[in-house]
């Protein structure tokens, strides 16, 4: 049988936790990288661009998971 004070001792501890475990998980950091070029044609910022994120993928980042560029 349970006692009145049990009952309110279950009662407490489930309203006491009950924040804990309705929290949010926080979503993860995503580096951003910003690249910036002065004084180069578009198409050959184009292709430094293009160089550049192949290379992060050799390196086995997914652009938009796991890193963004700017």
């Amino acid at each position: 049988m349970i006692t009145r004070r049990t009952f309110l001792r279950a009662v407490a501890l489930s309203i006491a936790t009950a924040p804990l475990a309705a929290e949010a998980q926080k979503p993860p950091n995503i580096p951003r990288i910003g690249y910036l070029s002065a004084g180069a044609s578009i198409s050959v910022n184009t292709a430094r661009i293009e160089v550049f994120r192949q290379g992060l993928r050799e390196l086995g980042y997914v652009e938009g998971k796991t890193i963004v560029i700017e």
